[in-house]
């Protein structure tokens, strides 16, 4: 009887100590989600967001004007009688309808830097980049998907509290002395969602180069041969132990880019790593505004009040007792919830997203499965030596070549020719067209060889396979031989 009321008791206060840890680890957990809902909702200086909204409408502007210097606009959306679009229903605007949406773009980003109509036209310049990114596959650029993500952040963020047209309208409008007009702040967890995004680029992109070929130099070191003739440098790029030297610091940088600019005690370590890195990625190579989206980011790193202090022309008045950058709230308003939710929700996905590539067999490097949307820059260099398309009738057996200038432009063709689910979304318009004036669906092949960062050639596609009958998924991979 000892026994058994000893083991009821010790059973009983077994239970009652781990019932006790589980609320504390429950009551712990509770209190620090609200400390930290606390932490993002509280009201911080709008000044860094102001400038990083400036530059980014400043940045827009001026790919709008490539774009026409190049003559983009003709070349990539009027003159192509195909479109990889990601969507089928997403076509070009007929006619001049491009020349006239790229105005729009343009005069829409200037808007925004000035923070005129800022709702709208942040809402709207998001959508018209979205708009033009879904346009075609074979236009495909990381800076087009980048500034499409951070033109969604920054509609949903109130980036007009300062230094904007509307700021300046409101305070006069309020007829009220200053210090009782519009509060030049914002919450915190829209300045975090950026700086967030922009880390996760660095991040992924260091993690993307966590792969044989890069960890021994390549393609870097036959991409950095070709400016063997630039002056006093190109001798020094030209050696291996160049290539393989940078490659390794562009896996360094990637990798610790984000924790150095989160830290206030090594910003202006990784501010001036981040400004030397892109710089170098602009003079190196040809990749658009991405260096200077990037560079122009750091805006969001440093202090949020940092503009007041070293821009003082700009912004004349001090934020109001209370809207200094280290003001919190004890409690997140309720008005807040269904932005934080959002917010992690968007964050899941940008944070799962680059990784899809581990669902499918084989090199994502080779077949593409999982590249676009990845962050996966400058990672190969794929030499196509045969290309060609050949369509056959089911019922006669008789076979055709397809003259592929014809259908496609010459960007067109340079993308496809290394894109497997390009491949499958040009056999099935050929498919199409076909079935169209003849009434049957014909079979469509591809004769691919291609070799992956100076390897050895091999087909990129099973040449036997129909192409024409395969699904046409944006996330799949496609058969390899």
């Amino acid at each position: 009887m000892t026994m058994m009321t000893t083991t009821t008791e010790g059973t009983s206060t077994c239970t009652s100590t781990a019932n006790t840890r589980a609320n504390t680890a429950t009551s712990t957990g509770t209190d620090v989600a609200r400390r930290w809902a606390a932490h993002l909702t509280a009201e911080v200086d709008a000044a860094s967001l102001a400038v990083f909204r400036v530059g980014y409408g400043a940045l827009i502007a001026w790919e709008v004007v490539r774009y026409v210097l190049h003559d983009r606009i003709y070349r990539y959306y009027i003159e192509p009688t195909f479109f990889f679009s990601y969507v089928p229903f997403i076509r070009p605007w007929g006619g001049d309808g491009m020349y006239w949406h790229f105005g729009a773009i343009f005069v829409l980003a200037l808007l925004v830097a000035a923070g005129l109509f800022y709702r709208v036209s942040a809402a709207l310049l998001c959508a018209a980049l979205t708009y033009v990114f879904l346009l075609d596959k074979a236009q495909y650029l990381n800076h087009l998907y980048l500034v499409c993500l951070l033109g969604l952040l920054l509609a949903a963020a109130p980036a007009h509290r300062a230094l904007s047209v509307d700021h300046l309208l409101a305070r006069r409008a309020s007829r009220k002395a200053p210090a009782a007009g519009p509060a030049e702040t914002a919450p915190r967890l829209y300045l975090f969602a950026l700086k967030a995004q922009v880390a996760i680029v660095y991040f992924y992109g260091g993690i993307a180069k966590l792969n044989g070929d890069w960890l021994r130099g390549q393609p870097l070191t036959m991409w950095l041969a070709e400016h063997a003739d630039a002056p006093l440098v190109g001798p020094l790029l030209a050696s291996p132990a160049a290539g393989l030297a940078l490659s390794y610091a562009g896996l360094f940088i990637d990798l610790s880019m984000g924790f150095l600019l989160f830290s206030r005690r090594t910003f202006p370590i990784g501010a001036a790593l981040a400004v030397a890195f892109n710089l170098s990625n602009a003079l190196l190579f040809k990749i658009g505004i991405f260096p200077y989206a990037m560079i122009t980011a750091l805006a969001l790193f440093a202090d949020p009040s940092w503009p007041r202090r070293r821009l003082p022309f700009l912004f004349r008045e001090p934020p109001r007792a209370g809207d200094a950058a280290g003001a919190s709230a004890p409690t997140p308003e309720r008005r807040h919830a269904l932005p934080l939710v959002l917010l992690g929700g968007y964050f899941l996905v940008q944070l799962l997203l680059p990784l899809r590539h581990w669902l499918y067999p084989g090199d994502v490097a080779w077949n593409e499965a999982g590249h676009r949307f990845s962050w996966r820059m400058k990672l190969r260099d794929k030499s196509v030596s045969e290309l060609s398309y050949t369509v056959v009738d089911p019922r006669t057996g008789v076979r055709e070549p397809l003259d592929l200038e014809q259908w496609l432009t010459d960007r067109q063709l340079g993308e496809m020719c290394t894109r497997p689910d390009m491949l499958i979304d040009f056999a099935h318009h050929v498919a199409d067209r076909w079935q169209e004036a003849a009434g049957v669906r014909p079979i469509v092949t591809a004769k691919v060889v291609a070799s992956l960062n100076g390897g050895p050639d091999r087909d990129l596609v099973d040449p036997t396979l129909d192409l024409a009958s395969q699904p046409r998924a944006l996330l799949a991979p496609v058969k390899a031989p």
